[in-house]
């Protein structure tokens, strides 16, 4: 069995930006009108915080470091606690976020609103930073994951991969925008692994990636240019490619019902974090996070996946060389 206990690496996940996620559905999504919704579901969230429980629904182990602040950190950090995810608390500077997904009935669509995080000041940065290094495993994985709260340098993943060079810790990160420029363009900071997504490439490219290969050439440059020694793009419904010394892979997207895309991209990094920890090669490791993001596609809400479906989904993978 592919997810049945087994010996890993230690992993430690960071969320900076975690919020407390409210899901819900109504009728239909119109202006103007009170919309009456169904009881809400309520889960922790943010990148970091979505890997690690992914990564225990497919019978892993994590430990999940989460700035968290206020009322809301408060109730935020109690659910997890019930999920029996083992949490270090770090001290936000204000009120942990907010945010609420809405499905529409009559069409299917689903609506997301994502409220900003408390401003961070400098010294915040660096006791995150000292709190961080402090508590990366030896001889695992640091799992940096999700958006920089506001305040928060763009470079900060950066400036926290050559802070954990000479250290016995392989770092994945997976995020966006100026944070996600900044590390494809840092050339002497250890990062082991950089994931996003296929639009994200193109924009960094500066020009279409229409093909896999052009994806995979576009990867492989990071590569070669120092960013990362190993970079993972997102393709969408057309799969997920890899570039490293080893080579290059293509892992197919299991066709799937979608029900909600939330999560599946940190539902991905967990798959592939897992499988990293646990010793199994890179084309296998593609395959493990292809199939966890599309069995989190076939849950509602943030329910992220489950391990049958992923271990159904891995059975029928199918990866190739490029």
């Amino acid at each position: 069995m592919i997810l049945a206990p087994q010996p890993q690496a230690p992993v430690l996940t960071v969320t900076l930006n975690p919020a407390l996620d409210i899901s819900t559905s109504t009728d239909e999504v119109v202006p103007d009108l009170k919309l009456r919704c169904d009881a809400p579901d309520i889960d922790p969230g943010g990148g970091g915080i979505n890997v690690s429980r992914a990564i225990a629904n497919m019978g892993g182990r994590s430990r999940a470091l989460v700035a968290l602040g206020g009322a809301t950190g408060s109730r935020l950090c109690d659910l997890l606690h019930e999920t029996g995810l083992p949490v270090l608390r770090l001290n936000a500077p204000g009120e942990t976020r907010q945010s609420l997904s809405v499905i529409d009935r009559s069409t299917g669509a689903q609506f997301r609103f994502v409220l900003p995080g408390p401003e961070w000041r400098p010294s915040d940065v660096r006791g995150a930073l000292d709190a961080i290094v402090g508590a990366a495993p030896q001889g695992g994985i640091l799992v940096i994951s999700g958006s920089n709260p506001p305040g928060v340098p763009p470079d900060f993943a950066v400036s926290l991969a050559r802070r954990m060079a000479g250290r016995d810790t392989r770092m994945f990160v997976d995020t966006s925008g100026a944070a996600l420029a900044a590390v494809a363009a840092a050339r002497d900071a250890p990062i082991a692994v950089l994931r996003m997504d296929d639009a994200e490439a193109e924009g960094l490219a500066g020009r279409p990636l229409p093909t896999r290969k052009d994806t995979a050439d576009f990867a492989l440059s990071l590569v070669q240019a120092g960013a990362a020694q190993s970079v993972i793009v997102a393709r969408g419904a057309d799969g997920n490619i890899v570039a490293c010394p080893e080579g290059r892979w293509h892992a197919e997207a299991p066709p799937v019902p979608v029900i909600s895309k939330v999560g599946a991209g940190d539902s991905f990094v967990a798959g592939y974090t897992l499988a990293v920890a646990r010793g199994m090669a890179v084309a296998d490791a593609l395959a493990l996070a292809a199939a966890a993001a599309a069995a989190a596609c076939m849950t509602p809400a943030t329910d992220l996946c489950r391990p049958e479906d992923v271990a159904r989904l891995y059975e029928e993978r199918v990866v190739t060389p490029i």
